[in-house]
This record gives C-alpha cells, sequence and structure tokens, in this order.
C-alpha cells in the first residue's frame, strides 16, 4: 500500500489590522490631538475615548500608556506636514510655494502646540519620534536649499529660523483656551514667508540658525 503523503502546509499570511480597527485607530488620534490642544497633555485618557467615540479597552489595545498615545500623535502630526510639503513640490515644482504649505500646514495640524509636549511626558530619542523629526527637518532643508538656488529664498535664514518663527506665530501653548487667536495665524504667517524671499530687504543680525543650534540652546 503506497504511503500517504503529507502535503506541504500552505504559509499563513501575516494579519493585517481590520478596516475599522484602523478607523477606530485613528479617530483616537484625531480626538487626542484637539483634546491635547484644548486642555494640554494631561487631559484624562476616557475623556479622550469618548470624544474619539470607542471604549476605553480599545483605546488601551492601541495605546498601553499615555507616552504612547502623545508620540503617536506627535509623530502623526509630522507625518502630515511633511506629506504637505512633499506634494506642494510635486504639484507646483515650486519650492517656495512647498514651504509656504509646509508652514501653513503645520499651524493648522498645531504643531507648535504639541510638539513642546515631547520633552515633558516621554524619551526624545524614542525612534519612531526620531524618525518623524528627521524626516521633517531633511525635508525643509531639502526644499530650503532649493529655493535658495533657484533665487527664491534669502540665503541668511537656516531651519531653526523657520521652526522657531512658524512655532511662535501658530498657536498659544496648549490648554490655554485661546483659540480665538487661530483667525490671526495665517495673516502673520503669510508677513513671515513674505520677509523670507529674495532678494532680502534688510539685514539680519547675527548667522542663520541651524536645528543643532536650537537643539543646544534647549537642552
Amino acid at each position: 500500500m503506497q504511503a500517504a503523503t503529507t502535503a506541504n502546509p500552505v504559509p499563513r499570511k501575516a494579519t493585517r489590522p481590520r478596516a475599522d480597527a484602523l478607523r477606530n485607530r485613528e479617530r483616537i488620534v484625531t480626538a487626542a490631538r484637539e483634546m491635547f490642544v484644548e486642555h494640554g497633555p494631561d487631559v484624562p485618557l476616557d475623556e479622550i475615548a469618548r470624544r474619539a467615540g470607542v471604549g476605553n479597552a480599545t483605546l488601551y489595545r492601541n495605546f498601553p500608556d499615555r507616552d504612547a498615545l502623545v508620540r503617536e500623535v506627535v509623530c502623526s502630526v509630522m507625518d502630515r506636514t511633511a506629506l504637505a510639503a512633499e506634494q506642494a513640490l510635486m504639484e507646483t515644482g515650486d519650492a517656495f510655494e512647498a514651504l509656504s504649505r509646509f508652514v501653513h500646514t503645520a499651524a493648522d495640524e498645531r504643531v507648535s502646540a504639541l510638539c513642546p509636549m515631547v520633552s515633558s511626558t516621554f524619551d526624545q530619542n524614542h525612534p519612531d519620534l526620531e524618525a518623524a523629526r528627521e524626516r521633517v527637518e531633511s525635508l525643509v532643508q531639502e526644499i530650503m536649499d532649493r529655493a535658495a538656488e533657484a533665487g527664491q529664498l534669502r540665503t541668511d535664514v537656516g531651519v531653526g529660523d523657520l521652526m522657531v518663527a512658524a512655532a511662535q506665530l501658530s498657536r498659544p501653548p496648549a490648554g490655554t483656551g485661546c483659540l480665538g487667536h487661530d483667525r490671526f495665524v495665517h495673516r502673520h504667517l503669510q508677513l513671515f514667508l513674505d520677509g523670507l524671499r529674495a532678494p532680502a530687504r534688510s539685514a539680519l543680525q547675527g548667522t542663520a540658525i541651524t536645528m543643532e543650534d536650537l537643539r543646544r540652546t534647549c537642552s
């Protein structure tokens, strides 16, 4: 009698998150971003779950602690601002337009209210955070270099100058309740962007600020 042969097992495909699970995660991140800006990083997590329309168990299944949620919010915001700049560069080929899109999107995403949470809540050297930060910084540096080479951007400014000014102009600190400030933001940011255009109308004091300069100042 012929021996029975054992068929090779069919390899199992990696399980992908269900669409509803991905939607729940995105709802949590969106609700957290809104509430961190409105109330600061100490807002109760169950309030975030309530606004997101999910149960507490769903929130903790996605984010085991507050640090994980804050980190995801900050990383997702930085990713969206980088994407806005990349899309503008692809659509227009205009480096200064890409720079403008980045600055205005960063304001809409409330980056200046969220980023201070990084130093106060969790490890700044987490690989996810470092990857998001490096992506943004390298992209903005590339866009500024291209704008300067095209004669669009004054040559005495650096990425640090852009980040400081955009943060100062874009949002009040998280939890201040001063959301009426929003109506002035894009007007003032446009004035700032116009001041970056070449040819420069005035000489700046000091030298261009790099991101390394900022890190040394804030450390």
